[in-house]
């Protein structure tokens, strides 16, 4: 098999989340059916993504990868499918890096304008787009504006009809960072852990908007949403600085805790290991974790 990483962008707004799902309108599903139109398959293969998004959030930076028979790459040339002896499957580098341009270029005509393959590329030896990933870069858009939010960025953007002070709600974010159980602000899954490492989570004023950085080793169902949705009322003084560190404390929902709108949200980066360490995250990864002592 060849596993070819896929690099995507998407707006979320009309799509029902990453994953698959019978009878609705789905990313994974939109790019699966495109890779087995193009590579005529009789099957859709089947992707692996680096985090799941939900329903209405956007990507710019998510990453998936795909493992194929050699030999399918052929219908992007039309050789001989089945690889064999100067087949697909022994092909040069140089004939490899045209089928997958070649890919990209099929994939753009056949997909829907609202997602894209920006890249496609041969996966080093023990990549895995969700286990070998070091992190995932979030950011939170929200105008705070009296007016409201810039018509042609109201799909990307939450609007909040109250002014934010970006040094309190740094000032709560602080306390957030590090390893800890989010249950707090997870959606709690059977059998999944709520332990993370919250590695960056700051805010600042750009372009007329107030952003939200988010970084984490990984996150659980609805963490960014929810750890904005706490820092919001922070934010604008109807709670204490300490609050959203009292509610983590406790390491259980809180009603106080409301998971801020979707569309506001966008994965803007996965970050992967070097090549010869990509297998050993991979493995590290897939080990359910505990808090150290």
């Amino acid at each position: 098999m060849v596993r070819l990483r896929l690099d995507l962008a998407y707006d979320g707004t009309d799509f029902s989340g990453w994953a698959r799902q019978p009878g609705r309108r789905t990313v994974q599903g939109e790019i699966e059916e495109a890779l087995g139109r193009i590579l005529r398959l009789p099957e859709p293969p089947a992707l692996t993504v680096a985090g799941r998004t939900d329903a209405g959030v956007h990507a710019r930076g998510q990453v998936a990868h795909v493992d194929l028979e050699p030999g399918v790459l052929g219908a992007l040339d039309g050789r001989d499918r089945r690889g064999g002896a100067g087949g697909p499957a022994q092909g040069s580098a140089e004939e490899l890096d045209e089928r997958l341009s070649a890919m990209r270029r099929r994939l753009a005509g056949v997909l829907p304008l609202d997602v894209r393959v920006r890249l496609v590329t041969v996966a080093p030896e023990g990549f895995d787009a969700r286990f070998s990933a070091l992190s995932r870069r979030y950011a939170y858009r929200i105008s705070d504006a009296p007016g409201g939010v810039d018509p042609l960025r109201r799909r990307e953007v939450v609007w909040y009809n109250r002014p934010l002070d970006v040094d309190r709600l740094n000032a709560a974010a602080a306390a957030l960072l590090g390893e800890h159980d989010f249950a707090a602000f997870c959606k709690k899954r059977e059998g999944a852990t709520t332990i993370r490492e919250l590695q960056r989570l700051d805010w600042v004023r750009a372009d007329g908007l107030v952003v939200a950085t988010v970084t984490a080793d990984a996150f659980c169902h609805s963490m960014v949403r929810a750890l904005v949705g706490s820092l919001l009322p922070v934010g604008e003084g109807r709670l204490p600085v300490d609050w959203p560190g009292g509610v983590l404390a406790r390491a259980v929902r809180d009603s106080g805790v409301h998971v801020a709108p979707a569309h506001g949200l966008c994965l803007e980066e996965v970050r992967y290991p070097g090549a010869e360490e990509l297998a050993r995250r991979a493995a590290e990864t897939r080990r359910v974790r505990t808090l150290s002592s």
